[in-house]
């Protein structure tokens, strides 16, 4: 079985570690309070929220603040605000109200990765990629010399030999430290070379495919279409070990008992509230509840399919704009502004997950979520994806 992993060389911050970490980009997209508070906890420190772009502020001078970032990237790199470790992986323990969830930090092989439809491939996305979402995201591995990701990728493996087995080393301990804004508490050991060797050929499982995204969908995409442009102007043994190759990701098993799917609720805006509530009633049973709608729908890709078929195709006749909410309370508070409708989605059976992508099948865009909006995965570890 062909390896789609590399073991990387990778940067940690040389100190404050609370201010460095922040949670993903794409998290609390309509909660703006969130990213203020954040950036007044970060202040003038060396922080990753220097060197991403939240998805809240989207669309307000994008190409400012991409160039900002390759700045900040450069003054982190010439003003000695990094370590570069030796090769080897970042073993993570996270802990949230789910549990202690166990985690491994690896570079993903692009080459082995595919989002698109009917393609069936190693390594798999396992949602719907929204193209016209990309190109920032491009723009910004474009510019970079280094890549923070927050992707976390699902691997398979019931029994837990891997991380049974990196428990059991004497590992040196890199961080450890609570997460700002009640993320929990994140503990990370490297695992030199010589073990990561037999951790990365242990995380191969059979099947079709061995690794899909778990989150970070469209960040994946974005280093897979950034990785084709530098691609065409390569030789074939330039091709071959070129740092934009290659993605920074967590790889977290699907069976790590602290892994829970959680549903990704709907919010329409801007639109009709009462019209938008009786369109969708008309044709799917649903308890209300103010302006929150609770329909009966199976817990399956199916079920999550047909409700936003009936939102997207309101949105289209009627006007509006779907936002995707992490937690019932949110979806309710936001769904009390005048305008707003939030529609309540049930939870993938995470068992069905792996045989659900087989044969290059995307799960519907939004379909799941691992963990709540704090649960998710904080930038923290680095690596350089130019040469520049």
């Amino acid at each position: 079985m062909k390896n789609c992993l590399k073991i990387p060389r990778v940067f940690i911050p040389r100190e404050g570690f609370e201010k460095w970490a922040v949670i993903a980009c794409d998290q609390f997209t309509s909660d703006r309070e969130y990213w203020k508070r954040v950036e007044r906890c970060v202040g003038d420190a060396p922080s990753t929220l220097n060197f991403i772009l939240p998805e809240i502020y989207l669309g307000e001078n994008d190409e400012e603040r991409v160039a900002a970032i390759r700045e900040h990237m450069y003054e982190a790199l010439e003003g000695d605000k990094l370590v570069k470790l030796n090769r080897g992986l970042v073993f993570t323990e996270r802990t949230t109200r789910e549990g202690v969830r166990r985690g491994i930090v690896a570079a993903l092989d692009l080459e082995a990765y595919s989002c698109e439809a009917g393609v069936s491939a190693p390594v798999r996305s396992s949602e719907e990629v929204l193209k016209d979402r990309l190109p920032p995201r491009v723009a910004q591995r474009r510019e970079a010399p280094l890549e923070f990701p927050h992707a976390l990728i699902f691997y398979r493996d019931k029994k837990e030999k891997v991380v049974k087995g990196l428990l059991r080393e004497e590992l040196e301990k890199l961080y450890d430290f609570e997460l700002m804004e009640g993320g929990g508490h994140l503990t990370g050991w490297f695992v030199p070379e010589y073990i990561a060797a037999d951790v990365v050929q242990s995380m191969h499982a059979k099947g079709d495919p061995v690794f899909a995204v778990a989150d970070g969908n469209h960040s994946v995409a974005a280093a897979k279409a950034h990785w084709e442009e530098v691609k065409k102007t390569l030789s074939d043994e330039e091709a071959r070990l070129h740092p934009a190759r290659f993605m920074l990701a967590e790889f977290v098993n699907l069976y790590d008992p602290a892994v829970v799917f959680h549903p990704i609720h709907r919010l329409v805006k801007e639109t009709d509230a009462e019209a938008l509530c009786d369109f969708f009633a008309r044709s799917v049973r649903c308890k209300r509840e103010g302006n929150v709608l609770y329909p009966a729908l199976p817990a399956t890709a199916e079920g999550i399919r047909r409700a936003d078929a009936l939102l997207e195709q309101f949105v289209r006749a009627s006007g509006g704009r779907i936002d995707y909410i992490h937690g019932r309370r949110t979806l309710a508070r936001l769904a009390e502004e005048e305008g707003s409708v939030g529609v309540v989605l049930p939870a993938l059976d995470k068992d069905e997950f792996f045989p659900g992508l087989k044969g290059g099948v995307n799960f519907p865009k939004k379909a799941f979520s691992v963990g709540d909006a704090k649960s998710k995965r904080y930038y923290l570890e680095g690596r350089e994806i130019s040469y520049d």
